[in-house]
């Protein structure tokens, strides 16, 4: 087994970068183990903010003044920063949204309302977090498509026999997560997408739990979309991308109308529309919220993401061997591939009183059903204690969740 010294990470180093890691919660030093919700943000991000709007503060693309021109070139800065970390082929293919929720949505509403109809068939999996569910059932209910399943088996992977058995000539798209939020698993996309273009399909892969973790290449997956979230990489909210291939942005009509996404408006005349990204990203952008995104992914690309990856899966072991210690605890999601997720939930024992009180000990978990649902309910839960882990967190840390768990279920027993 692979020993914390060994791993090239300084974690001493990078958690320097981290102001908010240096407070104290309920007169305890803060454990922050609720990444997979919102990672923390680097000073080097936070800075950002303050040099945007005390220095170049201004609507970008349309103004011919320095500071339009300055907020401009770091807005379209960040969609190079962007564009070769997830390895897409041109900037044209970066889409600026809010968040993974909302890129989801965009595509749903413009490529699916343009291509789904009765007699079509979207794949989803039961590891989907809501807003890959949701955006689908709304369409579904309107154009009227069908939605299936793919099932997990017990250790919370996805059933890949059920997938090629349900995948077929009616297939449209297969939308699916790249890692769970909820157990951690990590799905085999690029086999996956490969399966799915076999039958004419699309795939749409939510990243929003791989970006902060793992080298993303939408290419060698086979992406035809990739959506991820700002907060999720140590960046802001806000500040999501789209991933899209670009014959297929071509092809998509605008989703939201307004301002920077024509080409020139008449009465007249039929409006006509701007060249992608532009014509999906309608209206003022989170310009600030953008260039700190981009900054997060230079700083993560500073430490190395195979580093992180390796960091927090030894993070993850090393949790997953501590927490067996503890009576009644049982964990939820075994799959053999997982990032840093750790779910569980305690016999006799409500998550919720768990997490109230293990906050009271300076630990910050995530409990609830982590807009995952139809997941949760198929291990028979209603809701989860889950810990998820970042480049800052250290094994001590994660042995003071094991002490707090132990000590906070003896009171509630």
């Amino acid at each position: 087994m692979t020993h914390f010294s060994d791993l090239l990470l300084d974690v001493a180093r990078v958690r320097k970068d981290f102001p908010i890691l240096d407070r104290e919660v309920h007169g305890k030093p803060l454990v922050y183990l609720d990444n997979a919700a919102t990672s923390q943000t680097p000073r080097q991000v936070i800075e950002v903010f303050d040099h945007y709007y005390s220095q170049m503060n201004a609507n970008i693309h349309r103004g011919l003044h320095t500071l339009a021109d300055e907020a401009t070139a770091a807005f379209e800065g960040t969609r190079e920063t962007v564009r070769a970390f997830v390895n897409a082929a041109s900037t044209r293919e970066i889409v600026f949204t809010r968040g993974t929720t909302e890129a989801i949505n965009l595509v749903a509403q413009s490529w699916g309302r343009a291509n789904l109809g009765p007699g079509d068939e979207v794949l989803i999996s039961q590891l989907e977090h809501h807003s890959n569910i949701v955006p689908w059932q709304l369409l579904a209910a309107e154009r009227g498509f069908t939605i299936k399943v793919i099932p997990v088996d017990e250790r919370g992977a996805l059933d890949q026999d059920a997938y090629r058995d349900l995948i077929g000539e009616r297939t449209r798209l297969v939308a699916v997560n790249h890692v769970s939020n909820a157990l951690g698993t990590i799905n085999p996309v690029a086999e996956m997408a490969r399966v799915a273009h076999q039958h004419d399909a699309l795939i749409l892969v939510d990243g929003a739990q791989a970006a902060p973790h793992e080298p993303i290449d939408v290419q060698a997956i086979g992406a035809d979309f990739y959506a991820f979230s700002g907060h999720k990489v140590y960046g802001p909210t806000g500040a999501g991308v789209l991933y899209g291939r670009e014959a297929l942005l071509e092809a998509m009509p605008p989703w939201q109308g307004g301002g920077e996404m024509i080409a020139t408006v008449s009465f007249e005349t039929p409006t006509t529309f701007a060249a992608i990204p532009h014509k999906f990203e309608a209206g003022t952008p989170a310009i600030a919220e953008v260039i700190a995104l981009g900054r997060a992914i230079e700083w993560v690309n500073s430490i190395g993401l195979e580093h992180i990856s390796a960091w927090e899966h030894r993070l993850l072991e090393h949790a997953t061997e501590s927490v067996a210690a503890v009576d009644g605890l049982r964990v939820l999601g075994t799959a053999p591939d997982k990032a840093g997720v750790l779910s569980f939930v305690v016999d006799g024992v409500h998550s919720q009183d768990i997490g109230l009180l293990i906050d009271q000990l300076g630990v910050a978990i995530r409990t609830g059903h982590h807009c995952a649902q139809p997941l949760l309910a198929q291990f028979g839960v209603d809701a989860t204690c889950r810990a998820s882990f970042a480049a800052y967190n250290t094994p001590e840390e994660v042995d003071v969740l094991v002490e707090s768990l132990q000590r906070v279920i003896s009171m509630l027993r």
